[in-house]
């Protein structure tokens, strides 16, 4: 059974939302902020130069030249329309993260200190080059574990009958992979292992799959997406205080000993 609340998962991001404009916040906000401006405005140009064009091709793909089918078409275009707009956002999405990785890390880690009621303190461009090597291997295992699924679930909608369901399919792996995206940020600034944040995400997956799925609904609505990036560092480190370290009942150091204690009977 899936554990988990999905609409405490999306109140995470309302609050991370909420909470960009605080003081002693804020000026961490700005770089996400800004390469979120620059790509999406890039992404937004792309969807209206070539929607169009993708949309028919994949359904020339997925329905027979048949004349008796054609109203098929009519049903499935919202469909591939979805598939297609989460598709480029979310590799839009993927680029902006790796860019802004480091920026992401420094603003997870002043939230947390912030929660904690710890005093801020600046970060200089040393601190911030040092997170580079880290933050940005860390997108690359994303990556690699994103890709191979995408690529699955892409192949589905070239399959007769399956292609129907393959977008509501790629809009629940894009709720799971904007949990998987942001919560990381606050548990490898903690330094939870790639495999371990997965397996503690798995233990609330409903939580997870709310927090990921309001920040999926938030990149489709102009303006409001250019927030999402910071907003959803911001509420995905108010996941990891409050589920993971006030009291919440995963216990990531035994997950990482369970794991060992399964690797060595197998």
């Amino acid at each position: 059974m899936m554990k988990g609340n999905p609409l405490r998962g999306a109140n995470f991001f309302l609050r991370g939302l909420a909470m960009l404009p605080e003081k002693g916040i804020r000026h961490f906000v700005v770089v996400p902020l800004l390469i979120n401006i620059f790509l999406f405005t890039g992404a937004i140009w792309l969807l209206f130069d070539q929607m169009g064009y993708w949309i028919d091709y994949l359904l020339s793909s997925i329905l027979p030249d048949w004349d008796w089918l054609q109203f098929l078409r009519y049903l499935l275009w919202p469909l591939i329309a979805a598939l297609v707009l989460i598709s480029v956002y979310y590799s839009f999405s993927v680029v902006a993260n790796i860019i802004a990785a480091p920026f992401n890390g420094i603003l997870s880690e002043k939230v947390e200190q912030r929660l904690r009621g710890v005093t801020i303190t600046d970060s200089g461009w040393k601190e911030i080059l040092a997170l580079i090597p880290r933050t940005v291997a860390r997108e690359f295992s994303k990556l690699f574990y994103y890709l191979p699924r995408l690529l699955f679930l892409m192949i589905l909608t070239f399959i007769p009958v399956l292609g129907m369901v393959a977008p509501v399919l790629l809009f629940l792996f894009g709720c799971w992979m904007m949990a998987i995206q942001y919560c990381d940020y606050p548990m490898d600034n903690n330094r939870v292992s790639f495999r371990d944040m997965k397996d503690s995400l798995k233990q609330r997956r409903l939580t997870s799959v709310g927090f990921g799925g309001l920040i999926s609904v938030g990149m489709m609505i102009p303006l409001l997406n250019l927030l999402i990036m910071p907003a959803a560092v911001v509420g995905a480190t108010i996941f990891w205080v409050e589920e993971y370290t006030d009291g919440g009942e995963i216990d990531l150091t035994g997950l990482a000993g369970q794991r060992q204690l399964n690797d060595k009977r197998g």
